[in-house]
């Protein structure tokens, strides 16, 4: 009994193997059919209408790959014309090449399926009226008649670019600005409390998992409340801080759009080296200050570089 499980065994997986590897075509990355399809893009994007159009078969379809549309009959050639010379005439700087280190395919199908061509690219221009730059990932898919003529495209690509430019048509608010609020008088506080060199008072107004930045970090990287606090000592061990003034006021923004809590400020360091008081430095900072719903700073993004001092 174990020898015929054993053999069945190995017939099914025989089976499966054979279904798994049957071929069902034969995949070019160099064919006639690439080179029309990128010429046609190409073609579309610089306005070129009339050359564009002459890639397309008279029947010829474009559709959005992830529309929700189940009653959707596909753009035709007429409206790809107007499109290529909208697209020209409302978007400056146009880049679109192949994603680096993507190239096209040309798959040949059996049965009747045709000829079909996929590519993945990259889109890069800037609208001309609302300055949105779009910089988006694209992959299509095109079907091809037996003469090269392109019967079909199907576009998938990311709408948030998009639709940040269809937002832009329409102005709104995100929120309320204050210039006084209880989250001003904290940050008041927190440089009220530096100036005065009362180091554990001013970062008890964070939160103990805080972060921060300035310039002179790389992107992505941060300081913890604890190494700002050392950060800070290292630098009133070489200098006096005679004052930290507010330049202007500071605005508080309460955003709509991820319920955000921000406040900006500006301020001018005055230090006097502890070594040689006739050397003063005047240190203007940018902060932003990201605040918890309790109150809390959660975030400091300081636009301000130390290498000034040197």
């Amino acid at each position: 009994m174990k020898s015929k499980l054993i053999i069945a065994m190995l017939l099914i997986s025989s089976i499966m193997y054979s279904q798994k590897t049957k071929k069902n075509g034969t995949v070019y990355n160099e064919h006639p059919a690439i080179d029309v399809v990128e010429s046609y893009m190409q073609a579309f994007y610089s306005g070129e209408v009339d050359k564009m159009a002459s890639y397309l078969a008279d029947d010829f379809k474009s559709y959005q790959g992830t529309s929700l549309n189940k009653d959707d009959k596909g753009r035709d050639k007429e409206w790809m014309k107007g499109a290529s010379k909208w697209v020209s005439e409302n978007w400056s700087y146009i880049s679109y090449k192949r994603t680096p280190g993507a190239y096209p395919d040309a798959i040949e199908y059996k049965g009747d399926t045709g000829l079909w061509v996929q590519t993945w690219d990259q889109l890069k221009a800037l609208d001309n009226k609302t300055g949105v730059t779009l910089d988006t990932p694209m992959h299509r898919l095109f079907q091809l008649t037996d003469d090269n003529k392109i019967k079909i495209e199907i576009i998938y690509d990311n709408d948030l670019p998009w639709a940040e430019r269809r937002r832009s048509f329409a102005p709104r608010t995100n929120g309320k600005i204050y210039n006084n609020h209880d989250n001003i008088n904290t940050v008041r506080l927190y440089m009220g409390a530096l100036a005065n060199g009362d180091v554990d008072k001013a970062f008890s107004y964070f939160t103990e998992d805080a972060t921060f930045t300035d310039l002179d970090m790389k992107r992505g990287e941060s300081r913890t409340v604890e190494e700002e606090k050392e950060m800070f000592k290292g630098l009133t061990s070489e200098w006096n801080i005679t004052s930290i003034d507010v330049v202007g006021y500071p605005d508080y923004l309460e955003y709509e759009l991820g319920n955000g809590k921000v406040v900006q400020s500006w301020w001018d360091v005055r230090m006097t080296k502890k070594s040689d008081d006739k050397i003063k430095v005047i240190l203007p900072i940018l902060l932003i200050n990201d605040f918890n719903d309790e109150g809390k700073m959660t975030q400091e993004t300081g636009y301000y570089t130390t290498k000034s001092m040197e």
